[in-house]
């Protein structure tokens, strides 16, 4: 079974920092690419980051991009995303998901976690 277990979330004033992890069971982590993603009240879901399990390559969309740093520890099947000067749009609930491929489209990833509510104060 797979199974998804995030953390890490949680109220946070503006300008601070919140590091969340996704620790994975049920497959094989290590051949997979994880995105973080997240939804905003009233908005679609949209990809944050993602990290491929071919060379590590990492993407962050433009929002985020010099704020955000997404990382993994195969040993431990874990993904972080660790969240510095954050901002009250930043306000969200936040998902990892598993791709068995390159992790270049929402509709590759298979696998969801339960999502992690993030909020940022002003």
């Amino acid at each position: 079974e797979v199974q998804f277990v995030e953390s890490g979330g949680g109220l946070v004033q503006a300008g601070g920092s919140l590091r969340l992890s996704c620790a994975a069971s049920g497959f094989t982590f290590g051949d997979y690419t994880i995105g973080w993603f997240r939804q905003a009240p009233g908005k679609e879901r949209v990809g944050v980051s993602r990290i491929r399990s071919s060379d590590n390559s990492t993407y962050y969309t433009s929002p985020v991009k010099g704020r955000f740093t997404i990382s993994r520890d195969n040993a431990k099947n874990t993904v972080y995303l660790q969240m510095n000067s954050l901002e009250p749009e930043d306000t969200a609930v936040y998902y990892c998901a598993a791709a068995r491929g390159a992790g270049d489209y929402v509709a590759e990833y298979l696998y969801w976690g339960q999502g992690t509510q993030v909020t940022v104060s002003s």
